[in-house]
This record gives C-alpha cells, sequence and structure tokens, in this order.
C-alpha cells in the first residue's frame, strides 16, 4: 500500500482556482484552498508528476506536519514531535529556507529557523542515536508557514522555483513569471487553433507559455527538482516514469498562430533564443513592431499581454498615450478579445472602453489587475469544416 502525503502548492494570490482545476485534471483529490495555497493528496508518484506537469504552482512541497505556537517553547516541542525520521536520513542536509508569519506571536524568521532547526536535531540524535550529522547526502529544505498561531511545515520537493522551465536566461525589464503568464492564458478561453498576439512580448514568456499549452509539452520536461536524490522515499524510476508521460504527450505538428512583438529587436533575438531552448520556435513568430502597427487579417484572435505599467516617473507620463493607442489598436481589430495585466489604475480610461471582467491579481508584492475586454464568440465550425 503506497503511503498518501498531503502535498501543498503555492501559488500567486488570486490564481488558486486555476492551479485547483490543474491538480485535478492530474487525477488528486483536493484538501484545502487557502489564499496563495493548494493542499492535495498524493503518493510518491504525485510528488513526480505535479513537479513536471503543474504549470502554475511554483513549487510542491510535501506536508509534513501542523501544530499551534505561541512560544517559542510551543514551536520546539511541536516541530520535535514530527517524525523526521520518516523523511530525513541519516546523512541528508536540513535546514529551514524560509519562515513567514501572519497574524502570529512568533514572527521572528531567523529566531523560527533557529529553533526549529535545533528541534529536529534533538529528535534525529535521539532515534539514530549520533551526535553529529554529517548532512553530505540529499537536502531537504524546509518550508514554514505561521499564520494566526498555527504552524504549517512542509519539506520542499522542487528546489528552484517551478517558474525556472530552463528556457529563460534573457529577460526585458518587467518580465512576467512563466507560472504567472501561464495561469493568465489559461483564464481565457483561448485554445491553440485560435489566433494569439502579445504587442509587448518582451523575452517571449506569454507567446513560449501558449506555444507550449499548444503542443502539450509539460512545463518541467527540461530541468531538474530537488526531490530526485530523495532515493529514500522516491523511487528513481517514478521520475522516469513521469518524464516518459510528458515526452508521450506531446504533439510538436500542432500548426499555431502565435505572434509576439516587441518595439526593442536586441528583446526580440532574446526572445527568439528562448522559444528555441523551449523548443518551441517553430510555433511562434517573433517580429520587431511596435504596437502602433498593430493589425492582424484574421478574426476572433486574443490579445494576451503584459503593457508597460510606468514604474519610473518619466516612463509615466508616456502611459496615457500608449495604452490610448492600444485602445485605437485593439478597436481596429474586429471580433476580438484583449487581455492586459497591468498595475496602472487609469488602463480603462485610455483604453476607451469598461472591461467587461476584471480580477485583482498580486505579481509578487504589486498589486496588478487583469482587464478582459471579451468579444464575441466565433461562429460554431461546421464538421469537416477547416475554418
Amino acid at each position: 500500500m503506497k503511503k498518501i502525503y498531503e502535498l501543498l502548492a503555492p501559488c500567486h494570490f488570486g490564481l488558486e482556482a486555476v492551479l485547483k482545476k490543474e491538480i485535478l485534471d492530474l487525477g488528486y483529490e483536493i484538501s484545502q484552498v487557502e489564499d496563495g495555497r493548494v493542499t492535495f493528496l498524493g503518493d510518491d508518484e504525485a510528488i513526480c508528476r505535479a513537479n513536471v506537469f503543474l504549470r502554475t504552482a511554483e513549487r510542491v512541497l510535501l506536508k509534513v506536519g501542523s501544530f499551534k505556537a505561541g512560544t517559542f517553547e510551543e514551536l520546539f516541542q511541536g516541530t520535535k514531535s514530527i517524525p523526521w525520521e520518516e523523511y530525513i536520513p541519516k546523512d541528508g542536509k536540513f535546514w529551514v529556507a524560509k519562515a513567514s508569519s501572519i497574524k502570529s506571536r512568533l514572527f521572528s524568521p531567523s529566531d523560527i529557523q533557529s529553533i526549529m532547526k535545533k528541534a529536529m536535531v534533538e529528535r534525529l540524535k535521539a532515534h539514530y542515536g549520533i551526535q553529529w550529522f554529517p548532512e553530505t547526502g540529499s537536502s531537504f529544505p524546509l518550508r514554514v508557514f505561521l499564520y494566526k498561531d498555527t504552524v504549517t511545515v512542509g519539506i520542499d520537493t522542487t528546489g528552484e522555483s517551478l517558474h525556472k522551465r530552463g528556457y529563460r536566461t534573457l529577460t526585458s525589464k518587467a518580465p512576467i513569471t512563466e507560472t504567472l503568464a501561464a495561469a493568465l492564458i489559461m483564464l481565457t478561453p483561448w485554445k491553440a487553433d485560435r489566433v494569439l498576439v502579445d504587442p509587448f512580448c518582451g523575452s517571449g514568456t506569454f507567446p513560449i507559455e501558449a506555444a507550449m499549452m499548444a503542443a502539450n509539452m509539460a512545463p518541467g520536461m527540461n530541468r531538474s527538482f530537488l526531490s530526485e536524490d530523495w532515493g529514500n522515499l522516491i523511487p528513481r524510476k517514478l521520475w522516469y516514469e513521469a518524464m516518459d508521460e510528458a515526452n508521450d504527450l506531446v504533439n510538436a505538428d500542432v500548426e499555431t498562430d502565435i505572434q509576439g512583438y516587441d518595439i526593442d529587436g536586441e528583446i526580440i533575438r532574446a526572445a527568439r533564443q528562448n522559444a528555441q531552448r523551449a523548443g518551441v520556435d517553430h510555433l511562434i513568430h517573433f517580429q520587431q513592431r511596435p504596437v502602433s502597427s498593430l493589425s492582424h487579417p484574421k478574426k476572433y484572435g486574443f490579445l494576451i499581454t503584459n503593457p508597460p505599467y510606468g514604474e519610473r516617473l518619466e516612463e509615466k507620463e508616456a502611459l496615457p498615450a500608449l495604452y490610448r493607442e492600444i485602445g485605437e489598436r485593439f478597436k481596429q481589430l474586429d471580433s476580438w478579445s484583449a487581455y492586459l495585466i497591468t498595475s496602472y489604475e487609469d488602463a480603462e480610461r485610455y483604453i476607451g472602453r469598461k472591461a467587461d471582467k476584471n480580477r485583482k491579481i498580486y505579481n509578487g508584492m504589486m498589486k496588478t489587475y487583469f482587464y478582459q475586454f471579451l468579444g464575441p464568440k466565433p461562429p460554431r465550425r461546421k464538421t469537416g469544416d477547416g475554418v
């Protein structure tokens, strides 16, 4: 009988529903949805598949315990009561990599980290009968969340965040993360047979993520994960099987009309290189082009983009004209839909149209809005028609 774990998947605030659907589509049961985090049930195979296939999670954590702690003594005892020997081998390297505290009496990350490490050492010393740990083996970094004095403890199975797909080495000034881009595309009705244009594509994240979805390429196919070395918990063959499953699902022959434009030729070259590394350069057309010349002959397409926010004062002054330009070009795209993520509060005013839907999303600590301007649905296709 395989052991069932509780697995925690953090995500961007406001995108929990997208991640929840992804986890359900992978075939796992959801046990809890909280702000910025989805908890689900799965075995060792689920750890591999979640890391390889989830597009919108930041990482996958193996939940090992949860307890109340209002004092450092309670934190020590609560941590010590977790059966660490079930997870960490004698030569394992273990530490509290990150501790965050909200509305809790214990709030100093460095104190939380050192007290928990001491408690783990005490427990493992007693179990293994040794006084000193070499920590030369696999890594088991902890991530700890305190909320209203409840401590939730997870071991990170991922390593480098899941947004690091491995394809993006060069980025533009205000890059959008791969996980956020994927989630925003998933919030639209876009499908591989519809046109997608990003007129501010920067290093190409929106077009590349869309192309990977169109070709059914798992986001974790071209990278490694920390828990691949956890031979005591996850047989290596499960990782091979997850990668084989991902490879079998790829449809490299899919036909797409995905385009990325940017005014900066240097950035367009970087976007092409990123697409090449992702294995989707044949599915995307990148072009140096200003937003003022945005046009497309086809109907029912999608604009999905991350236009400038104007973080610096001199850029802010240019925003009204820029967003007015976006509005004018969009008006010419008969029957299209547009989706913009921006922190610019006056976006609708200068675009000249109120969004049909507006969703608040936190991009890191920055509050942004995902404005959704919905065009008409395309007519239903007759069977056999190649519309």
